[in-house]
């Protein structure tokens, strides 16, 4: 039979690289972590790492015994969880990191209606605002239990390793730029929108540390010109309130957009680009009766919230 320390080892080699790593990690010596590495090959009946030069690395194998440890640990860790909240005799809990426009409009709803007391069973919720490279950086930490994330369609984002995902939403990605400016631009209310029109407008992008940062280059790059920002910010509220102003045009997702404005013109792409929101976990740990219930939720929310897609923003 595996020995779970040692698949716990083995995974901690996987996301390490390296003996030395692994053992700085686990506080243990480089000669420990290797005996432990070659009782589990051992135990297994077949190679799980080989030799290139001086370092070792994963056969396919080990690789696919990693994808079992996953598994085996997560489910490890839900009922160590589990059985710690009955020991205390307190309600499970789920921790939530989610990017800002998820944070605002969908992890709200996973609490009752204000006078509305919680299900008995329903787990306690902590909510922590990040992007979704720092989410899922926490998640690989296990300081959290599911990120919510977003992919662009232009900027794909990979699931990370020993993780699963739920599908929320799609919404497409919107120019949005002050009616003024679409009238100069011969662009009717509700009219798709061809970015190579705009080549020559004041830009407003997100920090370039983002996805949407990335996005928009792509998108403009796509219809043959590099934005030209006069503004960065992060929020998009910010965004709008300057497209209010006709200080520029931003490319911004549907859920982003503030309630309808007469200061704002938004028109759909006639090259789509769309942005997808999903809920990520570990292996195995959405058969977690709190995860799972709590995934229900998030996909309960966004289908309330999330506007059926039309030929209209």
């Amino acid at each position: 039979m595996l020995d779970v320390r040692r698949l716990r080892l083995l995974a901690e080699f996987a996301a390490q690289g390296t003996v030395a790593a692994t053992a700085e990690a686990l506080h243990l010596t480089g000669s420990a972590v290797s005996q432990q590495l070659a009782a589990l090959e051992k135990e297994a009946g077949v190679p799980l790492l080989l030799k290139r030069g001086r370092r070792l690395e994963l056969t396919a194998a080990g690789q696919r015994l990693i994808d079992h440890a996953h598994v085996v640990l997560g489910n490890l860790a839900a009922a160590e969880s589990e059985l710690a909240a009955m020991r205390r005799g307190e309600r499970g809990s789920v921790r939530i990191a989610a990017f800002p426009t998820a944070a605002r409009a969908l992890l709200p709803r996973l609490w009752p209606d204000p006078g509305q007391a919680p299900a008995p069973d329903a787990p306690v919720i902590h909510v922590f605002e990040q992007e979704p490279h720092a989410a899922e950086a926490a998640l690989g930490r296990h300081q959290v239990d599911i990120a919510v994330t977003h992919t662009y369609s232009l900027v794909p984002r990979p699931l990370p390793p020993g993780c699963e995902q739920r599908a929320l939403f799609e919404e497409p990605v919107l120019l949005v730029l002050h009616p003024a400016d679409a009238a100069r631009h011969g662009l009717a209310a509700g009219a798709p929108a061809e970015l190579k029109d705009f080549a020559d407008a004041p830009w407003l992008l997100p920090g370039p540390e983002t996805a949407c940062h990335e996005m928009t280059q792509r998108a403009c790059g796509a219809a043959g010109f590099v934005p030209q920002p006069v503004a960065v910010a992060n929020d998009f509220t910010v965004l709008t309130a300057l497209i209010s102003r006709r200080a520029g045009v931003a490319l911004i997702p549907r859920l982003a957009l503030p309630s309808p404005s007469p200061e704002l013109s938004v028109h759909m792409l006639t090259t789509p680009v769309h942005r997808s929101v999903q809920a990520v976990y570990h292996t195995g740990t959405g058969r977690r009766p709190d995860i799972c219930g709590t995934l229900d939720m998030l996909a309960s929310a966004a289908d309330s919230q999330v506007p059926a897609p039309t030929g209209r923003p």
